[in-house]
């Protein structure tokens, strides 16, 4: 591969049980973690970037991996006898020490299922023990899960379809709602926003992606980028750069630039957002796959493209050349976790 792409380290899951750790300069395989219970499903990094969480496959296993000592640190479960309980979701407390865990649960008798309501139970990670059941938040569709805390643990953040519940952790009574469905100008209408949870180049609490509005006064809609300081709930940029595509968006190191990569039936391209400047910059079509992730590597010289398979592409951030590909001996179950070094 002819540009170097860091120093950091890549880490995604594969079958059989395992998590593959990549050396992000060398583009190799150096290493495999072994896992419990078959492959994990996501790999969610902790917030001090320590450890990883992950589901199982059979959603009934949690499992937390030291990603220093590159083995498994815990592993626990809900289910006993005949009743089976689902984490569909999860989010891990900033100190590590709970966990609030979305669960249904059902009970296989001889004739029928006992099928349990969904529910939110806050769980101590060292002693595996349930600390409570939660209350439900109110007004909130009862099949959402998206959580996310603030970057201190005061608050959690309850995704709902139309708007976020700001939580106090400790007693998780509502202290706010924030709707992002409401105009953010005059003339503008409802905004529809995604976040992600976990931007390793974004700064704690605030997010950076593309969104789409609709221009009442010519009955439009239009594709924008906007930047979000969730603790203070404010929309603290925000741009419109033409009519909306689905495209996938990726942070760069620094935060000046972003990339694109937009993927429909027989057409896939690179774009290159240059965000100092609020402005389009390259664009170019490449040869792709039916599904694709993107991610930038740590120096911002190299695009990773991976999902669905086993096989890594790599190309230039820069011209959009497609550089090498790293074949794998099992296909992922994970999208792609890009570590950069310690400071």
């Amino acid at each position: 591969m002819e540009v170097v792409a860091g120093n950091g380290t890549l880490y995604l899951a594969a079958f059989p049980s395992r998590i593959l750790v990549i050396d992000e300069a060398t583009a190799s395989v150096v290493d495999e973690i072994a896992v419990p219970h078959g492959p994990p499903r996501a790999l969610v990094v902790s917030a001090d970037r320590s450890r990883f969480h992950f589901v199982d496959t059979t959603f009934e296993h949690m499992t937390t991996v030291d990603i220093a000592a590159r083995e498994v640190a815990d592993s626990f479960t809900l289910s006993e006898g005949n009743r089976k309980v689902r984490i569909r979701s999860f989010r891990v407390a900033p100190d590590g020490a709970t966990a609030i865990l979305h669960v249904d649960a059902a009970t296989k008798l001889i004739d029928r299922y006992e099928v349990e309501p969904y529910s939110l139970l806050q769980i101590d990670l060292a002693t595996h023990e349930i600390q409570r059941e939660l209350p439900w938040p109110t007004g909130a569709a009862s099949f959402s899960s998206r959580m996310l805390f603030s970057p201190d643990g005061e608050y959690l953040y309850f995704f709902d379809r139309a708007e976020i519940l700001i939580l106090e952790a400790d007693t998780f009574e509502e202290v706010d709602r924030w709707s992002l469905r409401e105009s953010i100008e005059p003339g503008m209408g409802a905004i529809d926003f995604g976040f992600d949870d976990d931007l390793v180049y974004e700064e704690p609490g605030f997010f950076t992606n593309l969104f789409t509005v609709h221009d009442d006064a010519q009955d439009r809609d239009l594709l924008g980028i906007a930047r979000i300081d969730l603790p203070n709930r404010e929309v603290v940029d925000f741009y419109t750069i033409g009519p909306p595509r689905p495209i996938q968006f990726a942070l760069a190191p620094g935060r000046q630039r972003a990339y694109g990569l937009s993927s429909s039936i027989d057409h896939y391209e690179f774009w290159t957002f240059h965000l100092d400047e609020r402005r389009i910059g390259y664009r170019r079509p490449i040869e792709g796959r039916p599904r694709m992730a993107l991610d930038v590597s740590t120096n911002g010289e190299v695009l990773y493209i991976s999902s669905a398979g086993n096989t890594i592409d790599f190309y230039d951030a820069e011209t959009f050349d497609y550089l090498d590909t790293l074949t794998l001996d099992g296909d992922m179950t994970s999208g792609l976790i890009v570590m950069p070094p310690a400071p």
